[in-house]
């Protein structure tokens, strides 16, 4: 049966040039491209070649000077500094980028210099990547409150010219110093910038060092402000550092020009966002989320996007997102499962949804890990709209499996980020590369070249760009997750290919088994891991969070979840160790870190990962494991 899904899907992988050309009269460009793709140099694809642009003038000056100078683009709203809130027009925005650009620009930043932005969630986070976009320059911005060593190893690997950060980051109940750790970061480093441009907080005003650093505030007030400067469509708009299995960070290079059109066609076809729309990203700039659908994304389709420098539960309440929704007129939401389970494991009947009128909240969009069917059942129950999981990776940056709600909603499958998003040829193959069968689990790749937006490859490293994604599997990209897709050709995103566990010889995976723990009704969150075993080389291990208030004994709901996984699973999982905790080790993102997790039950050495939420929560892990038998070398 034909829809506009199946019609875009299918010229999308038959004629991806025409397809995307189309898509790219969306974009205002300086001079139009030679051609749509060049694949001269394959494996590194280049989109729109010839092409220039400014990424800057398509986000703020288009609306700015097209009739939407007066209409919101960015709304700030802050709990963690007593309810503060701050809307900028487009016209507002745009000037207060050219500014800030034209500050740079004062301070010897030109295009394809790199600025490291070292920021809190307050909106000069936005205005210092866009003015980063307006020159030319390439941004990277690294999550605020970052270590020293790990923000040291981004500066000597992008070598910035300067560095823009804030005095503090504001958590629930605590200000994170910021310029500690920034003098500290550049004190290991072997690069140092020239300037460090620091927007002062009310929460934390410091003593700055009189040569090296400039306030915010005061270069603001006489900068010259900067037009934007014409790049090459193929040139770098921002490099985005994320975990390598070696320990050492990863610079994801993405393009101005095929950025562009993908981030705006998704908005769109995927999201169902019109100009005009409020859209909100419950996120962080740190993350590739908040570079997609907190500033680009919106902001090249014209919508009002959301700055919210707060949690779920605890600013002040569990009601938080809801008072958000109603307040600001939220259409759509998006946000990582995690969120709502912490929503739910502090209000599970969803009283608070009813202290607020949300008449205007028409989708959930959740990302960042698998959605369970709990939660999702949960918040369609509760909200009344539909929740939209959806599949992808800093790599792709933009959805790679998704419900296309601007193109044609299917009915939702829990466990499933629903189909391919047009542009993306997904295949699930054996560890040899030989194709699966519908519905086997095995390795998801994805046919090459990718679709615009993707990334170009690592900052300063080919070679292992090539070595990470692209070797193992010659044409296609390793996603490194693995899962099944089954004869509807909805895809299932069951683990990391390391979160498949290996029992008696039967690949098993840990994705579903966590499905099976969250349906009952006492657990609020769970992860499942693989643990070693001498028999049958790893046994599965479950972690269990129960909801607030719960009666039951420990013992009752692990046996009763060990019976539920042997009923709907079999034997075969050998599911029988489980162990209840107060919380889940997680990445400031929202990832549960299982493989940290595994590592401490085996009693192997771990690096304590970069973007841990809280480090203390892996000594009560050791202990909770200790317990049943495992973790026995401190």
């Amino acid at each position: 049966m034909s829809n506009n899904y199946n019609v875009a899907y299918k010229r999308s992988l038959a004629d991806p040039e025409g397809f995307w050309g189309d898509a790219a009269q969306e974009i205002d460009w300086i001079k139009k491209w030679n051609r749509v793709l060049d694949s001269s140099n394959s494996p590194f694809y280049r989109w729109f070649p010839g092409a220039q642009c400014n990424t800057c003038y398509n986000a703020l000056d288009r609306h700015a000077d097209g009739g939407r100078g007066d209409q919101a683009a960015l709304i700030y709203d802050s709990p963690v500094t007593g309810n503060t809130k701050k809307t900028y027009t487009y016209n507002q925005l745009r000037d207060e980028v050219a500014k800030f650009a034209g500050v740079l620009r004062s301070h010897g930043v030109t295009k394809g210099d790199r600025v490291i932005i070292y920021m809190p969630m307050i909106p000069q986070a936005a205005m210092a990547m866009l003015a980063c976009a307006r020159l030319g320059a390439i941004h990277s911005v690294v999550f605020g409150g970052f270590a020293a060593h790990e923000l040291a190893v981004r500066i000597d690997d992008a070598k910035p010219r300067v560095i823009v950060s804030a005095t503090c980051g504001i958590e629930t109940n605590r200000v994170i110093e910021y310029i500690p750790l920034l003098n500290g970061a550049i004190e290991l480093a072997t690069h140092k910038p020239d300037k460090c441009i620091i927007f002062s907080r009310p929460e934390c005003e410091v003593e700055l060092d009189p040569v090296r650093d400039v306030y915010w505030q005061s270069a603001m007030v006489d900068a010259e402000p900067a037009e934007c400067v014409a790049v090459a469509a193929t040139d770098p708009l921002y490099i985005l550092y994320t975990s390598g299995t070696t320990g050492e960070p990863k610079g994801i290079v993405r393009d101005n020009g095929g950025h562009m059109v993908a981030l705006k066609w998704t908005m769109k076809n995927i999201y169902n966002m019109n100009p005009g729309d409020v859209y909100w990203t419950a996120s962080d700039v740190g993350w590739v989320v908040g570079h997609s659908y907190i500033v680009y994304g919106p902001l090249l389709q014209g919508c009002t996007t959301v700055f919210y420098e707060g949690k779920p539960v605890g600013t002040p309440d569990a009601g938080a997102f809801w008072r958000m929704i109603s307040e600001h007129s939220i259409k759509a939401l998006f946000t990582a499962p995690t969120a709502f389970r912490a929503i739910k494991r502090q209000d599970p009947e969803g009283k608070l949804i009813a202290d607020y009128d949300i008449s205007c909240f028409e989708t959930l969009y959740l990302a960042g890990e698998r959605t369970d069917p709990d939660t999702l059942h949960w918040a369609e129950d509760k909200l009344a709209v539909p929740v939209i999981d959806h599949w992808w990776q800093t790599e792709t940056g933009w959805a790679i499996a998704a419900n296309c709600m601007g193109l044609h909603p299917f009915p939702v499958k829990p466990g499933s980020p629903t189909k391919c998003v047009p542009g993306w040829d997904v295949q699930i193959v054996d560890e040899t590369g030989h194709p699966q069968v519908p519905g086997t689990i095995g390795e998801i790749v994805i046919k090459l070249p990718l679709p615009p937006g993707t990334l170009m490859t690592l900052w300063n490293a080919d070679e292992r760009y090539l070595s990470a994604y692209l070797n193992e599997f010659p044409g296609y990209y390793k996603t490194s997750d693995a899962g099944i897709i089954d004869e509807d050709g909805y895809i299932s995103i069951m683990a990391r290919t390391d979160d498949i566990i290996n029992v008696a010889g039967h690949r098993l995976s840990t994705g579903g088994m966590e499905e099976v723990l969250a349906e009952h009704p006492d657990v609020a969150e769970c992860a499942v891991i693989g643990v070693a075993d001498q028999l049958k080389g790893q046994l599965p291990l479950g972690f269990l969070v129960l909801n607030v208030g719960v009666s039951r004994s420990n013992d009752d709901i692990i046996a009763d979840v060990i019976k539920m996984v042997r009923l709907k699973i079999g034997p075969v999982a050998a599911f029988k160790l489980a162990t209840v905790i107060e919380r889940l080790p997680k990445t400031r993102s929202g990832k549960i870190l299982r493989g940290t997790m595994q590592k401490i039950a085996d009693s192997a050495d771990y690096k304590m990962p970069a973007t841990i939420d809280d480090p203390v929560i892996l000594d009560e892990i050791r202990t909770a494991l200790q317990s049943i038998g495992y973790a026995k070398r401190a």
